[in-house]
């Protein structure tokens, strides 16, 4: 015997339903009540990579929002439309179909997928790391090396070094490379640009700018270890002045990096303090690299008389 359940009891659980619901939503509103977008640097570029990345995410985001609200919609719609009290809603169990439905459901999705794959295609190229950017002045070249857990910054152009603070001129481009001297890390400064892996042995680059003077987090974003939740650092996009007060303190303060000092900053550290070299060897980043080259074994050719004496 099929039990009927009374009306009553069906609207007293979907009040039910819609309190939790409501209770959960006014919950999550409440925590998310200390954000602000102007926190995100993801949300709030500092600069013109960054600002076509995010152009790029909400772009992307509104594309498939023509699905997805429509869709959600819809689903609230049919939720209450045909509900169990409703005894007004058809019931139409041998429907077919419409091909008018059939061409929405299936062409919008369609164009959407032919805008975003362009749309990705474009953005691609436009955004490549390794493309230098346009500016009347050369970029400022820096190398990145990733270590257990810190970073480590060389300025081919300064002859200096620093541990966990990269520092730039703010109206010059700044052209990174980037290698590991461990297992894969990621390098990312979010209100810069986006990020890319430091590889042993590998080369990678990433080409970024700051609209002007600013202090700017980085950090590791490739899961590393024990150490990984520390390893990050600040970006210093500084005026002429500034910059130059920073070499001239980085020069004064800190040590020749020799071969002894690396080994010994190559050690696995955690929340390693800022510190400056006041030199180091011109093909450290090139040496680093070769240490993880593969070796090619010789092979011994047997030419013909010593097959025939064989």
């Amino acid at each position: 015997m099929i039990e009927v359940i009374p009306d009553w009891v069906r609207r007293r659980d979907s009040l039910f339903v819609s309190a939790r619901i409501s209770i959960i939503s006014i919950f999550l509103l409440l925590l998310l009540s200390g954000c602000s977008l102007s926190d995100a640097p993801v949300l709030s570029p500092k600069g013109p990579v960054a600002l076509a990345e995010r152009d790029l995410l909400f772009t992307a985001f509104g594309l498939m929002m023509i699905v997805a609200i429509p869709a959600i919609l819809l689903t609230l719609y049919f939720a209450w439309r045909y509900r169990g009290s409703n005894e007004n809603s058809a019931y139409t169990p041998n429907w077919e179909g419409s091909w008018k439905i059939e061409t929405v459901v299936w062409l919008v999705p369609a164009v959407i997928i032919v805008a975003l794959g362009t749309l990705v295609w474009t953005s691609t190229h436009k955004l490549d790391p390794y493309k230098a950017l346009v500016s009347d002045k050369p970029a400022f070249k820096v190398q990145a090396i990733a270590l257990d857990w810190k970073w480590l910054f060389l300025y081919p152009e300064l002859g200096l070094a620093s541990v966990n603070e990269l520092a730039f001129p703010a109206d010059r481009p700044v052209s990174i490379e980037i290698t590991s001297d461990t297992v894969m890390n990621s390098l990312m400064i979010p209100a810069l640009g986006g990020q890319i892996y430091a590889m042993a042995g590998m080369r990678s680059e990433i080409n970024l700018m700051a609209d002007g003077p600013g202090v700017f987090m980085g950090r590791n974003t490739m899961f590393s270890g024990d150490g990984f939740s520390d390893q990050h650092f600040k970006a210093h996009a500084m005026s002429e002045p500034d910059f130059q007060a920073w070499q001239g303190k980085a020069s004064d303060t800190g040590t020749a990096l020799d071969a002894d000092v690396y080994t010994d900053l190559h050690k696995q550290s955690v929340a390693d303090p800022v510190r400056y070299f006041s030199s180091y060897e011109s093909e450290l980043f090139r040496n680093i690299m070769k240490k993880y080259a593969p070796v090619s074994t010789p092979h011994h050719h047997v030419d013909s008389t010593e097959e025939g004496a064989s």
